[in-house]
Protein backbone atom coordinates (compact mmCIF):
# COMPACT_ATOMS: atom_id res chain seq x y z
CA UNK A 1 0.00 0.00 0.00
CA UNK A 2 1.44 3.64 -0.58
CA UNK A 3 -0.22 7.02 -0.72
CA UNK A 4 -1.13 9.10 -3.55
CA UNK A 5 -0.27 12.34 -4.07
CA UNK A 6 -3.02 14.37 -2.05
CA UNK A 7 -1.86 15.22 1.66
CA UNK A 8 -2.98 18.20 3.64
CA UNK A 9 -0.10 18.56 6.09
CA UNK A 10 -0.16 16.55 9.20
CA UNK A 11 2.99 15.49 11.81
CA UNK A 12 3.46 12.01 13.23
CA UNK A 13 5.15 11.19 16.34
CA UNK A 14 6.24 8.19 17.78
CA UNK A 15 7.59 8.24 20.75
CA UNK A 16 8.74 6.11 23.80
CA UNK A 17 11.42 4.85 26.30
CA UNK A 18 14.87 4.14 25.14
CA UNK A 19 15.09 0.73 23.75
CA UNK A 20 11.45 0.05 22.53
CA UNK A 21 12.00 -0.22 18.92
CA UNK A 22 10.82 3.46 17.89
CA UNK A 23 13.50 3.82 15.07
CA UNK A 24 12.72 0.33 13.53
CA UNK A 25 8.88 0.66 13.48
CA UNK A 26 9.61 4.29 12.22
CA UNK A 27 11.50 2.92 9.67
CA UNK A 28 8.99 1.14 8.29
CA UNK A 29 6.45 2.93 8.03
CA UNK A 30 8.57 6.08 6.42
CA UNK A 31 9.31 3.21 3.81
CA UNK A 32 5.52 2.68 3.07
CA UNK A 33 4.44 6.57 3.18
CA UNK A 34 7.44 7.50 1.12
CA UNK A 35 8.19 10.26 3.71
CA UNK A 36 11.24 11.34 6.22
CA UNK A 37 12.07 10.97 9.49
CA UNK A 38 12.75 13.32 12.34
CA UNK A 39 14.69 12.88 15.12
CA UNK A 40 14.20 13.85 18.35
CA UNK A 41 17.10 12.73 20.59
CA UNK A 42 18.64 15.28 22.59
CA UNK A 43 22.40 13.38 21.72
CA UNK A 44 21.83 12.40 17.78
CA UNK A 45 21.48 15.96 17.18
CA UNK A 46 25.50 16.00 17.87
CA UNK A 47 28.26 14.87 15.53
CA UNK A 48 30.66 11.77 15.97
CA UNK A 49 28.83 10.37 19.18
CA UNK A 50 27.30 7.35 17.06
CA UNK A 51 27.04 4.05 18.31
CA UNK A 52 26.31 5.08 21.99
CA UNK A 53 23.22 7.18 20.85
CA UNK A 54 21.63 4.27 18.72
CA UNK A 55 21.98 7.02 15.87
CA UNK A 56 20.41 5.39 12.31
CA UNK A 57 23.16 3.89 10.51
CA UNK A 58 24.06 4.71 6.54
CA UNK A 59 21.99 1.74 5.48
CA UNK A 60 19.18 2.97 7.65
CA UNK A 61 19.24 6.69 6.23
CA UNK A 62 19.38 5.00 2.41
CA UNK A 63 16.44 3.90 3.18
CA UNK A 64 14.26 6.75 4.20
CA UNK A 65 15.76 10.78 4.78
CA UNK A 66 17.05 11.34 8.13
CA UNK A 67 16.95 15.17 9.47
CA UNK A 68 17.76 16.69 12.90
CA UNK A 69 21.06 14.30 12.95
CA UNK A 70 24.65 15.66 12.98
CA UNK A 71 23.16 18.72 13.51
CA UNK A 72 25.61 20.33 16.01
CA UNK A 73 29.57 20.00 16.67
CA UNK A 74 30.19 17.98 19.75
CA UNK A 75 32.15 20.56 21.65
CA UNK A 76 28.95 23.15 20.77
CA UNK A 77 25.49 23.53 23.33
CA UNK A 78 22.45 22.65 21.28
CA UNK A 79 19.23 24.55 23.06
CA UNK A 80 15.69 22.68 23.17
CA UNK A 81 14.82 26.40 21.56
CA UNK A 82 17.55 25.64 18.75
CA UNK A 83 16.00 22.38 18.22
CA UNK A 84 12.93 23.47 17.93
CA UNK A 85 13.40 25.86 15.30
CA UNK A 86 14.77 23.64 13.16
CA UNK A 87 12.49 20.89 13.74
CA UNK A 88 9.72 23.51 12.79
CA UNK A 89 11.77 24.21 9.64
CA UNK A 90 12.03 20.93 8.92
CA UNK A 91 8.01 19.81 9.32
CA UNK A 92 7.70 23.02 6.87
CA UNK A 93 9.91 21.76 4.29
CA UNK A 94 8.22 18.63 4.11
CA UNK A 95 4.55 19.97 4.06
CA UNK A 96 5.82 21.88 1.22
CA UNK A 97 7.27 19.99 -0.89
CA UNK A 98 5.63 18.88 -4.11
CA UNK A 99 3.85 16.06 -2.92
CA UNK A 100 3.73 16.58 0.95
CA UNK A 101 3.99 14.12 3.07
CA UNK A 102 3.00 13.23 7.24
CA UNK A 103 6.97 13.47 8.35
CA UNK A 104 7.28 11.56 11.22
CA UNK A 105 9.03 13.35 14.80
CA UNK A 106 10.52 9.91 16.34
CA UNK A 107 12.52 9.66 19.44
CA UNK A 108 12.46 9.29 23.13
CA UNK A 109 13.48 13.29 24.49
CA UNK A 110 10.23 14.02 26.06
CA UNK A 111 10.95 18.00 25.69
CA UNK A 112 11.95 18.03 22.15
CA UNK A 113 8.86 15.97 21.31
CA UNK A 114 7.02 18.39 23.29
CA UNK A 115 8.75 21.38 22.12
CA UNK A 116 7.20 20.30 18.13
CA UNK A 117 3.88 19.01 18.95
CA UNK A 118 2.73 21.47 21.68
CA UNK A 119 4.41 24.40 20.35
CA UNK A 120 6.16 25.56 23.51
CA UNK A 121 7.18 28.89 23.66
CA UNK A 122 10.77 29.11 24.79
CA UNK A 123 12.37 31.83 25.88
CA UNK A 124 15.78 32.02 23.59
CA UNK A 125 18.37 32.35 25.91
CA UNK A 126 21.76 30.30 26.04
CA UNK A 127 23.25 29.57 29.21
CA UNK A 128 25.08 31.87 30.67
CA UNK A 129 27.68 29.71 32.67
CA UNK A 130 29.20 32.88 34.82
CA UNK A 131 25.65 34.42 35.73
CA UNK A 132 24.54 30.76 36.42
CA UNK A 133 27.92 30.60 38.70
CA UNK A 134 27.42 33.58 40.42
CA UNK A 135 24.24 33.03 41.30
CA UNK A 136 24.61 29.43 42.53
CA UNK A 137 27.47 30.84 44.61
CA UNK A 138 24.63 32.66 46.91
CA UNK A 139 23.19 29.38 47.64
CA UNK A 140 19.71 28.12 47.14
CA UNK A 141 17.51 29.41 49.51
CA UNK A 142 18.62 33.06 48.76
CA UNK A 143 18.40 32.37 44.90
CA UNK A 144 14.52 31.11 45.44
CA UNK A 145 14.14 33.97 47.60
CA UNK A 146 15.17 36.69 44.80
CA UNK A 147 12.90 34.10 42.29
CA UNK A 148 9.83 35.15 44.40
CA UNK A 149 10.78 39.06 44.12
CA UNK A 150 11.04 39.32 40.48
CA UNK A 151 8.82 36.54 38.85
CA UNK A 152 6.49 35.29 41.96
CA UNK A 153 4.17 33.38 39.47
CA UNK A 154 7.44 31.34 38.29
CA UNK A 155 8.23 31.23 42.34
CA UNK A 156 4.66 29.36 42.47
CA UNK A 157 5.34 26.79 40.11
CA UNK A 158 9.00 25.64 40.88
CA UNK A 159 9.71 23.73 44.04
CA UNK A 160 11.73 25.62 46.39
CA UNK A 161 14.22 22.96 46.77
CA UNK A 162 14.59 22.83 42.78
CA UNK A 163 17.66 24.76 42.07
CA UNK A 164 18.04 24.02 38.26
CA UNK A 165 14.82 25.62 37.52
CA UNK A 166 15.12 28.39 39.93
CA UNK A 167 18.94 29.58 38.26
CA UNK A 168 17.12 28.83 34.61
CA UNK A 169 14.37 31.90 35.45
CA UNK A 170 16.98 33.92 37.65
CA UNK A 171 19.29 33.83 34.19
CA UNK A 172 16.26 34.71 31.97
CA UNK A 173 15.50 37.23 33.68
CA UNK A 174 18.33 38.94 34.05
CA UNK A 175 19.73 38.25 30.50
CA UNK A 176 16.10 39.83 29.10
CA UNK A 177 14.66 42.02 31.89
CA UNK A 178 11.84 40.05 31.64
CA UNK A 179 10.43 37.18 34.46
CA UNK A 180 10.30 33.77 32.27
CA UNK A 181 6.35 33.36 33.63
CA UNK A 182 5.80 35.98 30.99
CA UNK A 183 7.98 34.61 28.24
CA UNK A 184 6.44 30.72 28.64
CA UNK A 185 3.53 28.88 27.09
CA UNK A 186 2.22 26.99 24.12
CA UNK A 187 0.94 28.07 20.29
CA UNK A 188 0.32 24.82 19.05
CA UNK A 189 0.65 24.15 14.95
CA UNK A 190 -2.11 24.01 12.82
CA UNK A 191 -1.68 21.00 11.70
CA UNK A 192 -3.25 17.58 12.85
CA UNK A 193 -0.83 15.15 14.79
CA UNK A 194 -0.78 11.34 15.37
CA UNK A 195 0.92 10.51 18.22
CA UNK A 196 2.07 6.96 18.57
CA UNK A 197 3.62 5.91 21.84
CA UNK A 198 6.07 2.45 21.95
CA UNK A 199 6.12 0.58 25.56
CA UNK A 200 6.44 -2.74 26.86
CA UNK A 201 6.72 -4.67 30.57
CA UNK A 202 9.43 -3.38 32.35
CA UNK A 203 10.59 -6.84 32.43
CA UNK A 204 10.85 -7.19 28.35
CA UNK A 205 12.84 -3.54 28.56
CA UNK A 206 15.30 -4.69 31.06
CA UNK A 207 16.15 -7.03 28.36
CA UNK A 208 15.87 -4.99 25.58
CA UNK A 209 18.21 -3.07 26.99
CA UNK A 210 20.44 -5.19 27.92
CA UNK A 211 20.80 -6.86 24.51
CA UNK A 212 21.07 -3.39 23.28
CA UNK A 213 24.01 -2.54 24.81
CA UNK A 214 25.97 -5.58 24.37
CA UNK A 215 25.34 -5.30 20.79
CA UNK A 216 26.42 -1.61 20.44
CA UNK A 217 29.72 -3.03 22.34
CA UNK A 218 29.94 -5.69 19.52
CA UNK A 219 29.97 -3.08 16.97
CA UNK A 220 33.12 -1.02 18.29
CA UNK A 221 31.87 1.18 20.79
CA UNK A 222 34.47 0.88 22.78
CA UNK A 223 36.88 2.09 19.96
CA UNK A 224 34.77 5.14 19.50
CA UNK A 225 34.49 6.70 23.13
CA UNK A 226 38.13 6.10 22.93
CA UNK A 227 38.71 7.86 19.87
CA UNK A 228 36.47 10.99 21.03
CA UNK A 229 38.73 10.55 24.44
CA UNK A 230 41.21 11.46 22.39
CA UNK A 231 40.02 13.83 20.01
CA UNK A 232 37.85 16.26 22.71
CA UNK A 233 39.24 15.00 25.79
CA UNK A 234 37.99 13.33 28.73
CA UNK A 235 36.27 15.91 30.03
CA UNK A 236 34.19 16.90 27.81
CA UNK A 237 30.12 16.97 29.28
CA UNK A 238 29.42 14.75 26.31
CA UNK A 239 31.20 11.95 27.33
CA UNK A 240 29.93 12.65 30.82
CA UNK A 241 26.39 11.18 29.54
CA UNK A 242 24.72 8.08 29.88
CA UNK A 243 26.53 4.69 28.84
CA UNK A 244 29.77 6.90 27.69
CA UNK A 245 30.36 7.89 31.23
CA UNK A 246 30.74 4.36 31.91
CA UNK A 247 32.84 3.51 28.80
CA UNK A 248 35.03 6.42 29.64
CA UNK A 249 35.77 4.95 33.28
CA UNK A 250 36.45 1.69 32.07
CA UNK A 251 39.07 3.27 29.43
CA UNK A 252 40.90 5.12 32.32
CA UNK A 253 40.92 1.99 34.32
CA UNK A 254 38.39 2.91 36.89
CA UNK A 255 36.12 0.00 37.01
CA UNK A 256 36.02 -3.17 35.36
CA UNK A 257 34.47 -3.89 31.61
CA UNK A 258 31.65 -6.15 33.18
CA UNK A 259 31.11 -2.94 35.19
CA UNK A 260 30.79 -0.59 32.90
CA UNK A 261 28.13 -2.95 30.92
CA UNK A 262 26.38 -3.95 34.25
CA UNK A 263 26.14 0.09 35.20
CA UNK A 264 25.63 0.88 31.87
CA UNK A 265 22.53 -1.21 31.52
CA UNK A 266 21.12 -0.14 35.47
CA UNK A 267 21.17 3.49 34.58
CA UNK A 268 19.42 3.10 30.89
CA UNK A 269 16.48 1.12 32.79
CA UNK A 270 16.27 4.27 35.11
CA UNK A 271 16.58 6.66 32.61
CA UNK A 272 13.85 4.63 30.53
CA UNK A 273 11.59 4.27 33.94
CA UNK A 274 11.99 8.36 33.82
CA UNK A 275 11.00 8.26 30.26
CA UNK A 276 7.71 6.13 30.33
CA UNK A 277 6.55 8.71 33.30
CA UNK A 278 6.97 11.65 31.21
CA UNK A 279 5.33 9.98 28.30
CA UNK A 280 2.74 9.02 30.31
CA UNK A 281 1.60 12.01 31.44
CA UNK A 282 0.11 12.74 27.91
CA UNK A 283 -3.87 11.67 27.00
CA UNK A 284 -3.10 12.40 23.24
CA UNK A 285 -0.25 9.48 23.03
CA UNK A 286 -1.95 6.60 21.53
CA UNK A 287 -0.17 3.28 22.64
CA UNK A 288 0.68 -0.10 21.43
CA UNK A 289 2.78 -2.90 23.39
CA UNK A 290 6.23 -2.97 21.16
CA UNK A 291 6.41 -6.39 21.69
CA UNK A 292 2.82 -7.29 19.69
CA UNK A 293 3.81 -9.47 16.59
CA UNK A 294 1.74 -7.25 14.19
CA UNK A 295 3.04 -3.96 15.80
CA UNK A 296 3.77 -3.00 12.20
CA UNK A 297 0.74 -3.77 10.35
CA UNK A 298 -1.53 -2.58 13.98
CA UNK A 299 0.30 1.12 14.01
CA UNK A 300 0.04 1.25 10.01
CA UNK A 301 -3.82 0.77 10.05
CA UNK A 302 -4.14 3.60 12.89
CA UNK A 303 -1.45 5.86 10.59
CA UNK A 304 -4.05 4.82 7.71
CA UNK A 305 -7.34 5.71 9.55
CA UNK A 306 -5.61 9.07 10.10
CA UNK A 307 -4.15 10.07 7.40
CA UNK A 308 -8.00 8.89 5.50
CA UNK A 309 -10.08 10.86 8.27
CA UNK A 310 -8.20 14.43 6.92
CA UNK A 311 -8.93 13.47 3.18
CA UNK A 312 -5.73 11.61 2.68
CA UNK A 313 -6.07 9.45 -0.39
CA UNK A 314 -4.16 5.64 0.20
CA UNK A 315 -4.27 3.95 -2.46
CA UNK A 316 -3.59 0.26 -3.11
CA UNK A 317 -1.55 -1.29 -5.02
Amino acid sequence: MHPATSHPPALIAICGATATGKSGLALAIAERLATAILSADSRQVYCEFDIGTAKPSVADRQRAPHYLIDICHPADTLTVADYQQQAQVAVACCHQSGTPKPPLLVGGTGLYIKAVVRGMKIPRVPPQPALRAQLASLGQSQCYAMLQQVDPDAGGKIHPNDSVRTLRALEVFYATGRPISQQQGEIPPDYPILQIGLDCSPGVLDKRIARRTSEMLDVGWLDEVEYLCQKYGSSMPLLDTLGYREMRQYLAGDISLDEAKKLTVLRTRQFAKRQRTWFRAYPEIEWFDAEMPDLLERVWERVREFLESRCCILEKQ
